[in-house]
């Protein structure tokens, strides 16, 4: 996410100092444009704005108050966009934290796989501060499809969580469709063309429906195990509501398989090979990648 940000960014004429932990992905930054900063605290002493998408608590952490973070750096009057899925409640408490040190921060999850980045083809959930928002609207416009401003801090949050509740949902959906084809004799490539052009089509469909028909995984534009951690968060979140959510509870049992069943490194698209297996399909199956660093 944040390397698509930064290559959007570019070229809609922003200057873009960045940091990753990866080296490779700051030598990708300076390949496109960019500056490569040595740690988040001097991205923060250099910025106004900055955005971070996470891949989980601890990384929020880190990024955020370790002893190169953010809030190392930063001065009064920055604007934080933090783009990440996480708990309502860390990113309560990291506002809190950078209020302390007159720093903002905005709710801003993205709805898109990473795949959608790349193409400029996201959409923002931003809130917070009016006033703040207002000031990053060149920097939404310069990386996402579109922005929605919704509200107050966390609501931005909770509708990435129902967003994703549907993405879980129909990315299954999708998975099943292509079995039920398969088993039927139907020719997957005319399923998909034909399906995706009427009512039963999703945007899951469309995006992941491709890797199921070649039973390729990759690359994986949202990674199982990643969005492992989207998961808990829904299901937490719903629990706390005390709100009934069957075909998403119906839903988990699928992407925990894909984990025990080594697919944890391929896109969540091979829950489809978990239901292959279970209507008795064969034919030949992806390589499942375990490789560190994929």
């Amino acid at each position: 996410m944040g390397g698509a940000f930064a290559k959007h960014l570019l070229a809609a004429g922003h200057p873009v100092l960045g940091y990753d932990v990866l080296p490779a992905r700051r030598k990708e930054l300076i390949r496109l444009g960019g500056r490569a900063a040595s740690s988040c605290a001097e991205v923060a002493a250099r910025t106004k704005i900055i955005i971070t998408s996470l891949p989980s608590p601890s990384a929020v952490e880190q990024a955020f108050f370790g002893k190169d973070g953010i809030a190392a750096g930063a001065r009064p009057g920055t604007i934080v966009i933090e783009a990440s899925t996480m708990p309502l409640e860390l990113k309560e408490q990291c506002r809190k934290r950078l209020a302390l040190r007159r720093v903002q921060l905005l709710d801003c999850p993205i709805s898109g796989t990473g795949a959608q980045a790349a193409a400029k083809d996201i959409v923002v959930y931003a809130s917070g501060d009016r006033r703040a928002f207002n000031r990053c609207r060149a920097v939404f416009d310069g990386f996402a499809r579109a922005t929605y401003y919704c509200g107050e801090f966390g609501t931005g949050s909770k509708l990435k969580f129902v967003a994703n509740l549907l993405v879980t949902i129909h990315n299954l959906s999708a998975a099943e469709a292509m079995v039920v084809g398969e088993k039927a004799g139907l020719d997957l490539r005319l399923l998909y063309r034909v399906i995706r052009d009427g009512a039963g089509s999703s945007r899951m469909f469309e995006v992941r429906g491709p890797m199921m028909v070649r039973r390729r995984y990759e690359p994986a534009h949202m990674k199982a195990e990643i969005y492992q951690k989207d998961i808990n968060i829904i299901r937490a979140f719903v629990r706390r509501l005390k709100c009934p959510t069957p075909l998403f509870d119906g839903s988990i049992p699928f992407y925990a398989a894909a984990l025990r069943q080594g697919w944890a490194k391929q896109d969540t698209a091979a829950i489809h090979a978990v239901l292959r297996q279970r209507a008795g399909l064969r034919g030949s199956s992806p390589r499942r990648i375990t490789r560190k660093g994929r």
